[in-house]
């Protein structure tokens, strides 16, 4: 079984104390949902970002991933499938799926 970074690009977080609650509702059914498949939760990321390039060069950048999950599943088409419930989709965000591979 491998394991696959769930990368969420956009979306918005929720802005009064009851869109809060029920997005803190989804995730915990999602969550409960994945079961043992789920083996890193995850969090947001702030919009702050730096990026590094060869030389090396630090500048500010706007950041372009919102937030990370990571499960494990038997095969990249059934971690889309889990990922195709995350509750970040109903906040309009996009997620891409990455198999990883252990190299350490």
């Amino acid at each position: 079984m491998a394991k696959y970074l769930l990368l969420y690009s956009g979306g918005s977080m929720p802005e009064t104390e009851a869109e809060q609650a029920a997005v803190v509702a989804a995730w915990d059914s999602w969550f409960a949902e994945l079961g043992p498949a789920l083996a890193d939760g995850g969090n947001p990321f702030t919009p702050a970002a730096k990026r590094i390039t060869a030389g090396p060069a630090v500048t500010d950048t706007a950041a372009s991933a919102s937030g990370y999950s990571v499960i494990e599943a038997d095969s990249l088409d059934i971690a889309a499938k889990l990922a195709s419930g995350c509750p970040v989709l109903q906040g309009g965000a996009d997620i891409t799926v990455f198999e990883t591979f252990p190299v350490m």
